[in-house]
């Protein structure tokens, strides 16, 4: 009946709820057909709760297995600001000041963000954890992670690097060898309710593969013998920097390598870039009187000086091209073997004139100057060695003596330790193995010869005349009571604004001991120290104090079955 009196009203109304179910229809089928996989998709992250599982990196141990750097358990803060009121926020961005420091603005702005994970406070120590924990605010959660810790502080810094708070290396042996010690995560996967509430049912996982660790072949107490001695003498004379390096001659494994100054790898932004760089292979220095090595060993391999070869020293001055030539003293008639012992630089030149331009490059070249040892430390650079076609009429009697050629404190020490090893010249190295997390070894790296410098008698003809440099030469200070040893030491005036410092030197020395059965080789440099700048006195104690507390530490620890024989 009331169909009939409004018949337009009920075909409008009809034909409106016509055209909305057929629209609905529409809509549903296109959601069906074209958006089913971002919803389905939608829905499945709705339900499931995917947990990153984060490995944990690897170790890093000295020769003898003594954790250098490890990862401990760390707990991070973070806040689920849709869940927290106003006064839950200000309470807690307080708390987290109070604790772990920071900012108040900082903390308040993250709280203030429309999400439900902010970070608050990564890797808090042990005692930031329980007393964040203690006071249970509502909206703080935390998430239990690893940081990196290095139980020494700064012992071997540069070689060991650091890492980032994510454990991702950034520098040394953690940034070199992140492949083996990072690992990979793992992942777990579990359901939530429509409230997105944990159920804690476990719907997949995938197990973290914990990193590998790295083996060194630093010795932890030689590192810390070399760190003190090396300490010292940079504090006493004041230097810009220092470096040493103990090196197994026979082998090439480095037991020591240190730079002055340094930085802890667990706050190493507390520390300007130029602490953190690496300088024992990162930056050169023309080497002065210890260079030269290379025409003493040449000119003996070459079989134009014996040792007791007269050699006029010119009295202390002798023309070079258009160049005077001078000695630290006035020096007459000396035999080979004072030339090196006395340090004569007119007496080397003249060694270097007679063997000629070519002789002296090929030398310099065999003991591997003016390219990279191959040791793999991140930074290495060559180094400066001219072709004889690039050098002036002055250069004759300059690069046997140290000057117009740059070298790096490992390129030295590999040097020196070629000698001591009887002219077999060993890669320097500092990796001994690569273990899995279970222990086994996948990697061992072992000792690689670079060839025979100089002959083997000639060698040890060469020892004899650098044991004599201590024994009565400019090495005196590095003399032992009981203990034998060889070396040359060297004091390079630094070229400031393009011409030689009359104020301004780098002290060195290179050495091994003992003389009859080389176990340690080793380079000490000190640059700018003052108001004493020889290496002969700088230097050359350095040597001595490492020498004598490593063989007597090396000796014990024998005896105890703690080290081969």
């Amino acid at each position: 009946m009331h169909f009939q009196k409004y018949p337009t009203r009920v075909g409008l109304i009809f034909f409106i709820f016509l055209f909305c179910i057929i629209l609905f229809c529409v809509k549903l089928s296109l959601i069906q057909v074209f958006r089913a996989d971002y919803l389905a998709e939608k829905a499945d992250k709705q339900h499931n709760h995917i947990v990153e599982l984060e490995p944990v990196r690897g170790t890093i141990y000295d020769r003898h297995m003594r954790s250098l750097a490890l990862n401990v358990p760390a707990y991070s803060l973070f806040a689920n600001p849709r869940a927290m009121t106003a006064v839950q926020k200000n309470r807690a961005a307080q708390a987290v000041v109070a604790v772990a420091g920071g900012s108040l603005s900082v903390y308040a702005e993250r709280m203030a963000k429309e999400k439900s994970f902010v970070w608050l406070a990564r890797k808090l120590s042990a005692e930031q954890y329980e007393a964040l924990k203690a006071q249970k605010i509502p909206g703080l959660g935390f998430v239990k992670e690893s940081r990196r810790f290095y139980p020494n502080g700064s012992l071997a810094a540069h070689v060991i690097g650091f890492a980032n708070i994510d454990n991702a290396g950034l520098q040394g042996v953690e940034l070199e060898y992140d492949r083996y010690l990072r690992g990979a995560k793992g992942m777990a996967q579990f359901l939530r309710d429509a409230r997105m509430r944990d159920l804690m049912i476990e719907k997949d996982f995938i197990a973290p593969k914990d990193g590998d660790s790295i083996v060194l072949t630093i010795d932890e107490t030689i590192q810390f013998i070399a760190e003190q001695a090396l300490r010292r003498s940079f504090e006493k004379y004041h230097a810009a920097s220092a470096s040493v390096i103990v090196l197994d001659p026979k082998t090439g494994e480095v037991l020591a390598f240190a730079n002055c100054p340094t930085f802890r790898p667990d706050a190493p932004e507390a520390s300007p870039a130029e602490n953190r760089t690496n300088r024992a292979v990162a930056f050169v220095y023309e080497p002065g009187s210890v260079f030269k090595i290379v025409a003493a060993s040449a000119g003996l391999e070459e079989g134009a000086f014996k040792e007791e070869d007269i050699i006029f020293c010119e009295n202390g001055k002798y023309r070079v091209g258009n160049h005077i030539l001078n000695d630290h003293e006035p020096l007459g008639n000396l035999t080979f073997r004072q030339v090196v012992e006395h340090s004569s630089n007119i007496g080397v030149t003249k060694i270097a004139e007679k063997l000629g331009p070519a002789k002296v490059y090929e030398y310099a070249r065999r003991f591997r100057f003016g390219m990279k040892t191959g040791i793999g430390m991140v930074g290495e650079v060559g180094g400066l060695l001219k072709p004889p076609a690039q050098w002036s009429k002055t250069s004759i009697g300059a690069i046997p003596i140290g000057q117009e050629v740059t070298v790096t404190p490992i390129q030295l020490v590999a040097a020196i330790a070629a000698i001591a090893n009887n002219g077999l010249y060993m890669k320097p190295y500092y990796v001994k193995a690569i273990k899995d997390a279970h222990g086994n070894t996948r990697t061992q790296f072992q000792p690689q010869p670079q060839g025979q410098v100089i002959h083997p008698d000639i060698a040890r003809r060469l020892q004899s005349i650098l044991q004599g440099v201590v024994d009565e030469g400019t090495a005196m200070a590095a003399k032992m009571k009981d203990i034998t040893a060889g070396g040359k030491t060297g004091t390079a005036q630094k070229v400031v604004n393009g011409v030689y410092s009359h104020s301004k030197f780098v002290a060195s020395f290179i050495g091994f001991a003992p003389v009859e059965d080389p176990q340690l080789a080793i380079v000490v440099t000190v640059d700018t120290p003052h108001p004493i700048y020889y290496g002969g006195l700088v230097a050359a104690p350095v040597f001595k104090e490492i020498v004598e507390d490593s063989l007597r530490y090396m000796a014990s620890a024998r005896r105890m079955g703690l080290l081969e024989e």
